[in-house]
């Protein structure tokens, strides 16, 4: 019945944030006719944004974990990319069996990528 899930998060800025999902984490925009509002692919994923001018960073709890088959490959790609890996997120082997790393985008939403191990 359920098939796919596209998570909003917030932006303050959405020139800031479309840089760098498409130019650090390789992401594609559609659907570019709505100026308060960003739509992002990669692969199978869509992520969306809502702008969001008055966004505390420091009350942000924006996150969404996204699964890969790739997780080692992705993980090198960010580094070489200049993307800053979450100081309590490197690339790890968690308890629950899912190798898993994250990071933060300009509006401290947190990424969380994971492969099942």
């Amino acid at each position: 019945m359920l098939s796919t899930v596209h998570p909003k998060l917030p932006s303050r800025n959405l020139k800031i944030t479309k840089v760098f999902y498409l130019d650090k984490l390789k992401f594609q925009q559609f659907g570019d006719e709505y100026p308060d509002y960003l739509m992002l692919y990669r692969d199978n994923i869509e992520v969306h944004f809502f702008e969001f001018q008055d966004l505390s960073i420091t009350d942000n709890y924006g996150m969404i974990y996204i699964r890969t088959n790739e997780i080692e490959k992705l993980y090198e790609e960010f580094k070489a990319n200049g993307v800053p890996i979450h100081p309590n997120g490197p690339l790890s082997l968690k308890p629950w069996g899912m190798k898993e790393f994250s990071i933060l985008d300009p509006d401290m939403n947190l990424l969380t990528f994971g492969e099942n191990k």
